[in-house]
C-alpha cells in the first residue's frame, strides 16, 4: 500500500529461525526473572536509561494512533513524600472500606497501607490515560480504545525496564485524584497507575508465588 498517508516498510529485519528462536527464547528468559518489587534501595538511576525506556513505551499502538498517554517523572524528594502521604490515605480502604475478598488476595503478597517505597525509589512514573486530546488550538479530539492503549504502553514500559536491568512495582492508589493536583496535570488526563522504577535493595524479599500454566491460559485453535 502506498499514497500521501503510507511509506515504505523499511525497520522489519527477517531473522533466520535458528536466530528467532534464540532471541525468543533470550527475551524469555529475561522476562521470567522479572519480579514485582517492594523493597527498594535509594540508588541512582541514569536518567538516560529512564528516558530510553520511554521512548520504548511511547512506540506502543494505539487507537487510530491517538498515543493517549502522558508520563510523568518524578525524582523530586518533595514531590514523592507528597505523593506517599496521599497514597497512604487508602489506609481507610484496608482498615474498612475493603471487601474480605479482596484482603484475602492481597494477603499472600504482603502489601497494605504503608508506601516507603514512593519514597525511596529514584523514580516514580506516574502514567496518566488521556479520555481526549486538545490540539493547539484548543479543539477537542476524540481518543479511541484509551485503556487498552495505555495498558499496552505500560507493558511496554515495564518489559524496557526489566530489560535495562532495574525492577518495578504498579502501584494504583485507590483514589488516585490526588495525582493531578500533586502533579498539575489537567482535567481531560486521568491517573493510569504509578510504575515505581530502580534498583532493588540489598534485602528485598518476593512472596513465593506462581503463574498459572500454559494450559490454564492458552487455547490453540
Amino acid at each position: 500500500m502506498s499514497g500521501p498517508n503510507f511509506s515504505p516498510l523499511t525497520t522489519f529485519r527477517e531473522f533466520s529461525a535458528t536466530e528467532m528462536t534464540r532471541r525468543a527464547n533470550s527475551f524469555r528468559d529475561e522476562m521470567l526473572r522479572r519480579r514485582t518489587v517492594r523493597q527498594f534501595s535509594s540508588r541512582e538511576v541514569a536518567p538516560e536509561i529512564i528516558q530510553d525506556c520511554l521512548r520504548v513505551a511511547m512506540s506502543a499502538p494505539s487507537g487510530a494512533n491517538m498515543q493517549p498517554w502522558h508520563f510523568v517523572v518524578v525524582s523530586n524528594p518533595q514531590v514523592k513524600r507528597k505523593i506517599r502521604a496521599a497514597a497512604e490515605e487508602e489506609s481507610l480502604f484496608y482498615s474498612g472500606r475493603a471487601p474480605k475478598e479482596w484482603l484475602d488476595a492481597l494477603a499472600p503478597l504482603g502489601t497494605d497501607e504503608n508506601k516507603p517505597y514512593l519514597e525511596t525509589a529514584p523514580y516514580l512514573i506516574v502514567i496518566f490515560s488521556q479520555t481526549y486530546g486538545i490540539m493547539p488550538a484548543g479543539r477537542k479530539v476524540k481518543n479511541y480504545y484509551v485503556s487498552e492503549s495505555v495498558g499496552i504502553a505500560t507493558g511496554m514500559l515495564i518489559s524496557a525496564v526489566q530489560m535495562a536491568g532495574l525492577v518495578a512495582l504498579t502501584h494504583t492508589p485507590s483514589p488516585m485524584g490526588f495525582l493531578n493536583q500533586i502533579l498539575q496535570r489537567p482535567t481531560n488526563e486521568k491517573p493510569f497507575l504509578i510504575l515505581v522504577v530502580g534498583y532493588p535493595a540489598n534485602d528485598a524479599c518476593v512472596p513465593d508465588i506462581s503463574k498459572k500454566s500454559m494450559q490454564e491460559s492458552v487455547t490453540y485453535v
